[in-house]
């Protein structure tokens, strides 16, 4: 099962935009980071949810997309994501947030795959210009967005041969291929 829902799980770019992510969906997976591991205990995680076209426009216009397909700019309209989860750090808890903002991205993300959406971790924001956009006090960090929406393309895994490119690409057909180093390349062997 959780294989499954790893390898279901991709970074998928282009979505059905009209496929409407209710606002009671977001709260459940934000639900699921929050009964995550935080280092400390510390919780410094906070979250705003966009599934709303006007917010999600906006956000759109802050982040980079795809940054290996030099000539694609991201989503055309009609194919954008349906709704955002951007992650944010509280500074007045911690300065530092470590791995927490990825178990959390993760988990939405698994829980994402779960109802059958899809999602893409996006790190490349311009985070001045969308917290300004969002009004969100400085005692916040965006750490991460995350685009989610009913998944519009095809996205495969491909097992890389050794020495191989780990760029993924698009093939003539629109297909988003991702090659992944073999097991027994990543496994350091003893003895």
């Amino acid at each position: 099962m959780i294989r499954d829902l790893v390898t279901r799980n991709r970074s998928f770019r282009r979505f059905h935009q009209d496929h409407h992510v209710g606002i009671g969906d977001l709260r459940e997976l934000a639900d699921l980071a929050r009964l995550c591991a935080s280092a400390g205990n510390r919780q410094p995680l906070k979250y705003v949810l966009s599934n709303e076209a006007f917010l999600n426009a906006v956000i759109f216009e802050h982040l980079g997309w795809a940054a290996f397909l030099k000539d694609w700019l991201g989503p055309a309209e009609g194919e954008r994501p349906s709704a955002y989860i951007v992650i944010l750090g509280d500074r007045e808890i911690t300065g530092s947030f470590g791995i927490d903002a990825g178990i959390a991205a993760q988990t939405i993300m698994l829980g994402a795959v779960e109802k059958d959406l899809g999602g893409c971790m996006i790190a490349s924001v311009d985070r001045k210009g969308l917290a300004e956009e969002l009004l969100i006090p400085e005692r916040y960090e965006i750490l991460l967005v995350i685009a989610l929406g009913k998944p519009g393309e095809e996205v495969r895994i491909e097992e890389m041969v050794p020495g191989g490119d780990i760029r993924y690409w698009r093939d003539s057909d629109g297909v988003h291929h991702v090659p992944k180093r073999p097991l027994d390349e990543i496994i350091l062997k003893r003895g």
